[in-house]
C-alpha cells in the first residue's frame, strides 16, 4: 500500500514537499516514481527513482524545479516541489515496481493547487 500526503493550495512560486510512505511491504527493490492528473487531461509521467543506483528521471516540465528522492529505511520516496506554477496544478500519485514501461503499484493521490 501507498500512502500519498503534502498536497495543498500554494501560490505560483512557493514550494511544497510530498510524502509517500509505503507499507505492507518493502520498496527498497522497487523503482519509485510520481505521477500526476490535471482536471480533464491524461495522467503524465514526473519523476521517477530507480532503486539499483537511485538515478533519477524527470519530465522536462519539471526538471530544475521538482527533486524526487527516497529513504529506504523509511520505505518513502518524496517530491521536493520549487517554483510552483498553476500549470503544476493535478493530483499527484505516486507510484511502485516499474516493469518496462508499466508501474504495478498506486498511491490513493493528493491534491496540489498552484494559484496565479
Amino acid at each position: 500500500q501507498l500512502q500519498a500526503s503534502g498536497g495543498g493550495l500554494v501560490q505560483a512560486g512557493a514550494s511544497l514537499s510530498l510524502s509517500c510512505a509505503a507499507s505492507g511491504r518493502t520498496f527498497n527493490r522497487y523503482d519509485m516514481g510520481w505521477f500526476r492528473q490535471a482536471p480533464g487531461k491524461e495522467r503524465e509521467f514526473v519523476a521517477s527513482i530507480r532503486w539499483t543506483n537511485s538515478v533519477r528521471d524527470y519530465a522536462d516540465s519539471v526538471k530544475g524545479r521538482l527533486t524526487i528522492s527516497r529513504d529506504n529505511a523509511k520505505n518513502t520516496v518524496y517530491l521536493q516541489m520549487n517554483s510552483l506554477k498553476p500549470e503544476d496544478t493535478a493530483v499527484y500519485y505516486c507510484t511502485a515496481d516499474r516493469r518496462d514501461s508499466r508501474w504495478l503499484y498506486w498511491g490513493q493521490g493528493t491534491q496540489v493547487t498552484v494559484s496565479s
